[in-house]
């Protein structure tokens, strides 16, 4: 009698601190997310009557050349931002869990970046980008660095380095969590049996913070596909809208052009593109960290 009163009184607790949590998530996500559904089916400009379309959107988008080409150079951003991250993020936790003198310092100064807000960055590395640049292509005589971010292709590797800057500490701070928890025992066992640091890494080190490639991949793929403020502040999809990330071809369709309802439902596919991804990324990680 007395458990089960203590599991009714446990009970009741966990309902008591989840409840504000739940209540809150579904007013600021559920319940937007499923209004934001319905509008995606209207022709709801935030002003005038609006009626039911259906899905007239969304065959408006079979043709809507500029947010699939949006779609690719987001699509494209995100492969090279993942793998960057990725790349920098373990490079840099593997630095700074050695016997280092600074260690500490260094941490904080790679992690810093990622308290800047992404607008405020923006403009800082658009000043870099152009007046900066341009002041170095002049002295040294290279024009190429006198029109950085007027072509595609410098807003594209902008748009990298920028971001790759801002997130590059905070992965890193996953992996520095991981690889701390590998038992020192182990790496030291492998150094009596001669294995050389590359060998500790690939046999040792990496299967045992497999799960933190998980979390980052997540985290970092997402993330991609959501990037506005950056783009919004540095190129502002300049030249042409070729350098237009998806995110800021849904807020100019909807806040620029003032079609609310056409801007919602790209917005519905992009949550759904994000989400099978994710889902996929998440399940072959898994996989992957079963057989590791």
């Amino acid at each position: 009698m007395n458990i089960r009163k203590r599991s009714l009184n446990g009970g009741a607790w966990y309902w008591t601190f989840l409840t504000p949590s739940f209540v809150a998530l579904m007013i600021v996500v559920l319940i937007p997310f499923i209004i934001g559904i319905y509008y995606s089916l209207t022709t709801w400009d935030a002003v005038n009557p609006y009626s039911f379309i259906g899905f007239k959107n969304f065959t408006n988008l079979l043709h809507d050349k500029l947010f699939w080409n949006s779609l690719l150079f987001t699509a494209k951003f995100a492969l090279v931002f993942v793998f960057l991250i990725n790349l920098l993020g373990l490079g840099l936790a593997m630095l700074v869990t050695r016997a280092i003198p600074f260690k500490n310092f260094m941490r904080t100064s790679f992690y810093l970046p990622n308290l800047i807000g992404g607008l405020i960055l923006g403009f800082i590395w658009n000043f870099i980008f152009i007046d900066v640049f341009s002041t170095i292509g002049d002295a040294l005589g290279i024009s190429g660095l006198k029109v950085w971010l007027s072509t595609t292709n410098t807003g594209f590797w902008g748009m990298v380095i920028i971001t790759a800057w801002q997130m590059a500490g905070y992965v890193m701070v996953i992996y520095i969590a991981y690889i701390e928890s590998v038992p020192v025992d182990l790496i030291e066992a492998s150094q009596i049996d001669g294995a050389n640091s590359w060998q500790q890494f690939r046999k040792i080190t990496f299967p045992l913070i497999f799960p933190a490639f998980t979390i980052s991949l997540f985290i970092t793929l997402s993330n991609a596909f959501k990037i506005f403020d950056q783009n919004l502040s540095l190129t502002k999809g300049a030249p042409g809208n070729t350098t237009q990330m998806i995110t800021l071809n849904i807020y100019q369709t909807a806040y620029s052009e003032k079609q609310m309802a056409y801007g919602q439902a790209k917005a519905v596919v992009m949550f759904l593109i994000i989400a099978t991804i994710s889902i996929l990324q998440v399940y072959f990680s898994k996989k992957r960290e079963v057989e590791q």
